[in-house]
């Protein structure tokens, strides 16, 4: 079983910056490629950022690209989303989730584990 916990979520203003935490654990791989997805209320879930699992490549939505950061932790399987200028459209539920694919994925298809996710508000 493969265990994916998110920390980080806050009420925020607009303008501030917040970082997300997320560690993947499990025993079977040692190794995930890892992503963020987010969900406002009424809206379907999509991608945010990831980063695949050699480390060497991430991905970003077009719309965050810039303001939204993805980086590795010292910890292994750890990762961060720094995310800045936070926009009050920028509330949703944040999740992460983590696969084994051996390559770096946009899709919420490829994300076999997904932790419980984390509330980020951003009032105005």
């Amino acid at each position: 079983q493969v265990h994916v916990v998110e920390s980080g979520g806050a009420l925020v203003q607009a303008g501030d910056s917040l970082r997300l935490s997320c560690a993947a654990s499990g025993r079977t791989y040692s190794t995930y490629g890892l992503g963020w997805f987010r969900q406002a209320p009424g809206k379907e879930r999509e991608f945010v950022a990831s980063i695949g699992w050699s480390r060497s490549s991430t991905y970003y939505s077009e719309s965050l690209k810039g303001r939204f950061t993805i980086s590795m932790a010292n910890a292994k399987n750890t990762v961060y989303l720094q995310m800045n200028s936070l926009k009050p459209e920028d509330t949703a539920v944040y999740y992460c989730a983590a696969h084994i694919r051996k390559y770096n994925s946009r899709s919420d298809y490829d994300y076999n584990y997904w932790g419980r996710g984390t509330q980020v508000t951003v009032s105005s």
